[in-house]
């Protein structure tokens, strides 16, 4: 439990099979953990910082972080069921096997995130920034990315039908490698796409 470090968090420490059901972590800083099997079920976090951490076989559901970092940190088998994210940084970090759904993202930063072949089916992931990230291979069907900024992001086989792209940026992402059925684009993501068939728009 918490008693052991106190809440400011832990630097190369290894956590494992721990309960910290419904824990206020505050701004807890952890650099370079490893959590195995820890249930972070109801957890709650603001300004807190996970730099280049572990979490294999965790549980986050329900689980709410405000403003919280989670820097190069690897996901592996992890449960975000109900999870809320508002506002936070992801960058680099790999999510595998997780569970992402139902999940409530508002806003922030998932610069070169790694979510491959993951069912995000419906997710709101409208403002987010989620430049260069790998979503390969991932459903992302019905999903909400209005003014996401896509730049450079990987779609290798992502499955975007009915999703909503309006707004977003997409610059340097491959649409022609996504599926697309029924996807909603502005009209600069239209021309963007028809760009990228090849075709030559004459706004004239």
């Amino acid at each position: 439990m918490l008693a052991s470090f106190g809440v400011t968090g832990g630097e190369k420490q290894t956590f494992r099979d721990e309960d910290w059901y419904g824990d206020e972590l505050g701004a807890a800083v952890f650099t370079e953990c490893a959590f195995h099997g820890v249930d972070l079920s109801e957890v709650i976090t603001a300004g807190a910082r996970f730099d280049r951490c572990v979490f294999h076989n965790c549980r986050f559901n329900g689980s709410v972080h405000k403003a919280t970092a989670f820097v190069a940190c690897d996901f592996r088998r992890t449960n975000f069921f109900g999870a809320t994210f508002d506002g936070c940084k992801l960058d680099g970090s790999v999510f595998t096997e997780c569970t992402l759904r139902p999940l409530t993202v508002s806003g922030g930063r998932w610069h070169g995130v790694t979510i491959r072949g993951s069912n995000l089916t419906k997710l709101d992931l409208s403002g987010v920034d989620l430049r260069e990230a790998d979503l390969s291979m991932s459903v992302l069907a019905g999903a909400n990315l209005r003014d996401a900024n896509l730049g450079g992001a990987a779609l290798s086989g992502t499955d975007l039908a009915e999703a909503d792209l309006r707004g977003a940026t997409l610059g340097g992402a491959d649409l022609t490698a996504a599926k697309l059925r029924a996807t909603r684009l502005d009209l600069a993501g239209a021309v963007y796409l028809a760009e990228l068939h090849g075709a030559e728009v004459d706004a004239g």
